[in-house]
């Protein structure tokens, strides 16, 4: 059984906002290893894609899906993430890893994200209840305004799923929808340090800016699915896998294997990216 990781004013702030941010959910020394497992691990680097913003500035992103014997692998599979995201999507059903991604926003030439909601890329993967999908976002670096940290808008998760089109080489939500909810909900930077964490709605409409500064941004971010949500465009089978959770420790304490071996993204395989003409 797992033990309950949220208060119950958490939870009810999560169900209202549609995201919550959790102070020092990993510590120095789990960051430090995470860190330099990122920088070092050339399987990292070889497997990353370049993603076109609007302006033509590239985000780097390295994405894989089974969750190994590696300090990535140990991070999603431990206690405390599967016990956070298990708590706040409820529900009977295992928690199952969709995938997680490096998200690598370097110094000057960091590109935006777009507006978008993650539901926005994954209903083209026909995931049916957009609920049942969650993602937590550990920063590996500092996070604020200077460097492009997060910016989302408070409670848009409850408009259900936006419209999407093509905004550059990315996925971007309806400008007019948007638009409206600028109007009507509050937009919040998530201005965060190294081991906060951010969990949030697969529905939350979320953008960043470009990294202007001098410093990168760095951070890791799991995407989790119960089981009982199926997806009918989804070749990786990740996502209906229960999670084989192991403890805390493992992150710090447990030998990690290379990511060398994980099941990383290419860009021609992911169904988000293809056209299917209703985003025109």
């Amino acid at each position: 059984m797992l033990t309950e990781k949220l208060t119950p004013a958490q939870v009810e702030q999560y169900n209202r906002d549609g995201y919550i941010i959790l102070k020092d959910f990993c510590s120095p020394a789990e960051i430090d290893k995470l860190y330099s497992t990122a920088l070092d691990d050339n399987a990292m680097r070889n497997n990353a894609l370049d993603l076109n913003d609007q302006s033509g500035k590239k985000t780097r992103l390295s994405l894989w899906f089974t969750p190994g014997n590696d300090v990535f692998g140990y991070l999603t599979r431990s206690e405390k993430v599967v016990g956070t995201v298990k708590q706040l999507m409820g529900g009977d059903a295992p928690v199952c890893h969709f995938h997680s991604k490096l998200m690598q926003k370097e110094p000057k030439v960091g590109g935006a994200w777009e507006w978008h909601q993650d539901y926005g890329y994954w209903y083209k993967n026909q995931f049916m209840f957009p609920d049942e999908l969650i993602s937590i976002m550990v920063a590996l670096t500092e996070a604020n305004k200077q460097n492009g940290c997060l910016l989302v808008i408070k409670g848009s998760h409850k408009l259900g799923r936006v419209n999407h089109g093509f905004a550059g080489e990315q996925v971007g939500a309806d400008m007019v929808m948007v638009d409206n909810a600028l109007k009507t909900m509050d937009i919040v930077y998530v201005e965060i340090e190294p081991g906060d964490a951010l969990v949030f709605h697969s529905n939350l409409l979320h953008r960043s800016e470009a990294n202007l500064s001098d410093r990168p941004r760095w951070s890791v971010i799991s995407c989790y699915n119960l089981q009982s949500n199926l997806a009918y465009n989804e070749t990786s089978t990740s996502y209906k896998v229960p999670v084989d959770i192991v403890p805390d420790e493992a992150i710090l304490e447990w030998e990690p294997e290379s990511l060398s071996n994980a099941d990383f993204l290419k860009k021609e395989n992911d169904p988000a990216l293809k056209p299917t003409g209703w985003e025109n």
